[in-house]
Order: structure tokens, then sequence, then C-alpha cells
């Protein structure tokens, strides 16, 4: 009776969610854990990640009681360049227009005030020029 009440199509038999006698019936459909954080929608597939490299290595881990001072990640995105310039736009992050959006990105403390971080793939030799994420030309 329960068999015929569920029509969620799952790759595993839902009336096998027994143990010991006891029915679990809080799993009905597979969880999709990897989402955009440019955009919250589902990732199909392999997500396409980024790491925030911190140029100088911490002397001793942050205690347990605390947070760092800056996620380095992975983020995990959709392929398209634009989702992690929406994801820096909402962060506050300013983007190097010398640079493409890569899986490794060098963080620069900006001096300015309010402190600001701007994002960069490191690899030009020229100044950056630091933009809202949203206004650079993705070339």
């Amino acid at each position: 009776m329960w068999r015929a009440a569920c029509a969620v199509v799952t790759c595993y038999d839902p009336a096998a969610m027994e143990i010991y006698g006891v029915k679990i019936s809080t799993i009905v459909s597979d969880n999709v854990a990897a989402r955009c954080a440019g955009c919250g929608e589902i990732i199909e597939g392999t997500p396409w990640r980024i790491s925030i490299l911190d140029v100088v290595a911490p002397e001793s881990p942050v205690p347990w009681d605390q947070s760092a001072g800056l996620n380095p990640g992975p983020f995990e995105f959709h392929s398209d360049p634009s989702h992690v310039l929406a994801w820096m736009a909402r962060r506050g992050t300013l983007f190097c227009r010398r640079s493409r959006v890569r899986e490794l990105m060098r963080p620069v403390w900006l001096p300015v005030e309010p402190r600001r971080l701007g994002l960069c793939d490191g690899i030009h030799r020229d100044d950056h020029e630091f933009v809202e994420p949203m206004t650079a030309s993705i070339g």
C-alpha cells in the first residue's frame, strides 16, 4: 500500500527503507547538495570550483571557537564566469580587469577605507586594475 502511494522515482527501493522493522520514510528522493554559490541553483555534473589563496600561511591554526579571517574555499559554481562575478559582487569583493576567473584566485587587500578585498589570478605582470565585478568584461 505504501509502495503504490510513492510516486517519486529513486535509485533505490523505497519499500526497502526499513531497519530492524522500523520504517524510515524521511528519505524519499536523492539529495543534491552541489549548489552554485553565484545563483543558488543546483549544479548538474561536476561543479566548477574556485579557491582563494592566502599569500601568507598562518603560524597556527584558528582556534575551534573562532572563525578564519578568510575562507579559502573551494566555492562551487556553474561553469559560466558570470556566476563567479555575481558571487563576488554580493560579497563586496572587487575583480582585477587584467585577470580572468580561474580555479585559483589571489586576494589583494586594497588600501581604501573601508577595507576591501580584490581578487586576481596573479598571472599578469603589470599593475592591477580593480573594478566592480559586474562591470568587468570577461575575455
